[in-house]
């Protein structure tokens, strides 16, 4: 650690965009995943809002999102300052939402670490969730571009992987922050094997920290125009102008995640490899195996009435009873508008449901 380098607060920026269309029909444009209580009775983002309440503050957690779920953010997180909401007028990728966050804090904290953590990611451990953080934390105290691994169970070909060194960066006792070599986009099934079987590569699950100067610094090297126009965003904020500048601004920059935008091309990335029982919660086969299940594999939220049917996931939301006769591996989700019946192999191709919704202007995806 370099004893003459400042350090401010930790702060924690949670994204909050997308719909999660793979949970369609539960999950809409205007109740999108992260603002629902699939797993209890907590919100996907009041726990995640939890979480890092261990870590730091309400007034140094911070939320970006659409001007559609501002209300239901502030209602669900009644401990979060409004001013600590920050709305982007249109989805762009999580490099502008994450670029904007880091000028507005940087013009209230300059020497801050900050921290970027999903919305709608499950965790089950949090002891170690918070370890990792920490240790994150103390990387990027050293100026290093820091993502946290998750330790791979299986050989998943939906995510992206990150493969690390040997070389140790920094060691907090609690955890260790290692070289990263290289980023890596989704594999096929025997490479993924292969990665498993390495030990040296992790899942990529867009968990972030570095300090804000670090971020902006990289912003302005490799994508200018990010930071341009962040930093004309960032100098109106607090003006009777920022709605205008915002609006003029927003669309012309680059639709880009953090990861692709930034992080894969910058040359100090530090990785600390995790185990925290995480879950993207990416779709109802995933969702289906994280709620418990009967004595013949079938995870049943709502009124099933079954006859010789095994490993299905039914969700009901009416109330009505549903049947099934001599079934297997099905997806059952029923809503008030709208009826979904999936083979369970088949659950990542909801998104194929929602591309026709969109296409034939349905209200279903509202």
């Amino acid at each position: 650690m370099n004893p003459g380098r400042r350090t401010g607060a930790f702060w924690a920026v949670i994204p909050a965009g997308g719909s999660g269309t793979r949970l369609w029909p539960l999950s809409r444009s205007t109740r999108p995943k992260f603002l629902l209580p699939l797993l209890g009775n907590k919100s996907l983002l009041q726990e995640t809002f939890e979480r890092l309440c261990l870590l730091t503050d309400p007034e140094h957690i911070v939320v970006v999102c659409g001007p559609a779920h501002v209300a239901a953010i502030a209602r669900q997180l009644p401990d979060l300052p409004s001013a600590n909401i920050i709305v982007e007028p249109a989805p762009n990728g999580t490099g502008p939402a994450l670029a904007l966050a880091s000028a507005l804090i940087a013009r209230q904290d300059p020497d801050a670490i900050m921290g970027s953590f999903a919305a709608d990611h499950d965790v089950t451990d949090t002891a170690s969730f918070a370890a990792a953080v920490r240790t994150a934390i103390a990387a990027a105290e050293l100026g290093d571009m820091v993502t946290i691994g998750l330790t791979p169970t299986r050989p998943e070909t939906g995510y992206g992987y990150i493969e690390r060194t040997a070389d140790i960066v920094v060691d907090t006792g609690s955890g260790v922050a290692y070289r990263a070599a290289r980023f890596v986009e989704k594999p096929d099934l025997e490479t993924a094997q292969a990665y498993v079987d390495s030990g040296s590569f992790l899942w990529n699950a867009a968990m972030f920290a570095w300090r804000v100067d670090t971020l902006l610094r990289e912003l302005e090297r490799q994508q200018p125009a990010i930071f341009e126009g962040v930093q004309a965003i960032a100098r109106a904020w607090d003006t009777r102008s920022r709605e205008r500048v915002t609006a003029s601004i927003w669309p012309t920059l680059p639709n880009i995640t953090i990861d692709h935008g930034i992080m894969e091309q910058a040359t100090n990335v530090a990785v600390v490899p995790a185990d925290m029982g995480w879950s993207d919660v990416g779709d109802w086969n995933g969702l289906g195996e994280m709620i418990e299940q009967d004595a013949l594999g079938n995870s049943v939220r709502g009124d099933l009435l079954q006859i010789d049917t095994t490993n299905s996931v039914i969700w009901s939301e009416t109330g009505r009873m549903v049947a099934m006769v001599g079934l297997d591996n099905i997806i059952v989700v029923d809503t008030d508008d709208a009826l979904l019946v999936i083979d369970r192999k088949k659950s990542q191709d909801v998104r194929q449901v929602v591309d026709r919704l969109k296409s034939g202007m349905r209200t279903e995806l509202s």
